[in-house]
């Protein structure tokens, strides 16, 4: 799968991340999750946490949250 986004519709910090991976043109799966926290199992699963953005990169072995830590990680890291 490679790089899967945990994101809420609607969420600005997760369209700056979506932003990012656009600009660097990189591949990745988005799954939007539900409004209320309660319902984020899955994110809790994959993160420990469920707030969002969440990305989780698989190849490397990396699961990460908070906006500007993402970003920072597709331009250093992801970007082409």
């Amino acid at each position: 799968m490679g790089i899967v986004l945990y994101a809420l519709d609607g969420c600005p910090y997760c369209e700056n991340v979506h932003d990012a991976l656009s600009e660097a043109d990189v591949d990745y799966e988005t799954h939007w999750v539900e409004g209320l926290h309660s319902k984020r199992n899955e994110v809790k699963r994959v993160s420990g946490q469920r707030a969002v953005p969440v990305l989780v990169d698989e190849n490397r072995g990396v699961t990460m949250s908070e906006s500007e830590n993402i970003i920072e990680y597709i331009d250093y890291t992801l970007a082409q």
